[in-house]
Order: structure tokens, then sequence, then C-alpha cells
């Protein structure tokens, strides 16, 4: 049985561990919103064998994220939980550190706020929020290839679209987060970080 494939998880997961060493030497339990196949999971996991991963997502993803759990050594991936953002849940568990990558520009505005309430409730105080993808600045798109990309997820669906940073970190605020970096990645992409 082939697992299903993600070429950006594959591409991009080597940066973001390699950006998030740190904070992940220095946290044991992390919460991802929006796990997708599963195999930023998977890696990390793999990569950091201090971390207890706690993946979710929405129903139709889960099986292929039990099925790269399966198909790994890693003992410290818990299996996944159900979760969709619009459905405004509430966790019975606090974390030392959610991420989430590549969610945030195909959720609508109100899923985006609705994953900053989680996250927010669900993390320790002094705990961090990373956000992984592309994001504009001033209203401004930084690279003509995010301006094709936001064209391309407008017309697939109106609700969807790069987020803009300011934005983000107003929704972050009134989540009770407080924003403490911004990471330069490959393609044109960023890691957002926020503090509970």
């Amino acid at each position: 049985m082939s697992l299903p494939f993600s070429a950006s998880a594959d591409r991009n997961k080597t940066a973001i561990g390699d950006a998030l060493t740190d904070v992940l030497n220095s946290v044991t339990t992390v919460l991802e919103i929006g796990s997708g196949t599963g195999q930023h999971a998977v890696y990390l996991a793999e990569r950091f064998p201090n971390l207890q991963w706690q993946p979710t997502d929405r129903s139709e993803n889960l099986t292929a994220i039990q099925q790269y759990i399966e198909a790994s050594p890693c003992s410290n991936i818990l299996p996944p939980i159900e979760i969709d953002v619009a459905d405004k849940v509430s966790l019975n568990r606090q974390y030392d550190l959610a991420y989430s990558a590549n969610t945030a520009h195909i959720m609508s505005l109100a899923e985006v706020k609705a994953m900053f309430e989680l996250v927010s409730a669900s993390l320790h105080t002094g705990a961090s929020f990373a956000l992984y993808g592309p994001f504009s600045y001033g209203g401004k798109h930084t690279s003509d290839g995010n301006r094709n990309f936001n064209e391309m997820l407008q017309q697939q669906a109106a609700h969807m679209g790069i987020r803009d940073k300011a934005e983000l970190d107003t929704i972050a605020l009134d989540a009770g987060l407080d924003f403490i970096d911004d990471k330069a990645m490959p393609s044109n992409n960023r890691i957002l970080l926020w503090r509970r």
C-alpha cells in the first residue's frame, strides 16, 4: 500500500525542522493543527525524539495520518484527533507548543480566528504557536509567486487567500497571544511565532 504523499510537505519539512530546532528541543508536547498527510508529524517526531506529537485534522485526513504513523518506527506520535476548527472544539489538555503548516490560507477568516482561539486555550502560559506558510505584509505580497498563488486560491474558493501578518497579529492578540518572532523560509514562506 502506497502512502499519500504531499510534495510540498516533503520539500519544506527539513527547513522547518532547522528553523524550529531551538524551539522543538526545548518542549515535550506539541499540538499540530491540520496534519494533512502526516508527513510533518512523522518527520519532526523522528528528528526530535524528545517530543510527544499530537496530530489533528478533519475526519477525511485521519486515515492517511494514521498510515504514516504506522509506517514509522516512532513511538512518540499519538493517534490523530479529529478537529475541524470551524466546529470550535476544545481539548482537555494543554501543550508546550502548537504548530500548523500551510493552513491559514486555505481556511476562511472565521476558521483562522477559531484556530487561534483553540490554540490559545490549548497552550500552557508561556507556550508558543508556530504558523508556517506564505504571508503578506502591509497588504502587499512578498513575491510575484505569492501574488499568483493568492489569485489561484481565490479563484478556487472565495474564502481562501494569503493572510496579512498585521491581521494575524490582531487575531492572535484577541486570542491572548503576543507576537514574538518572524523567520524567513525558502520559497517566500515564513514561520510566525506567538506566545500565550
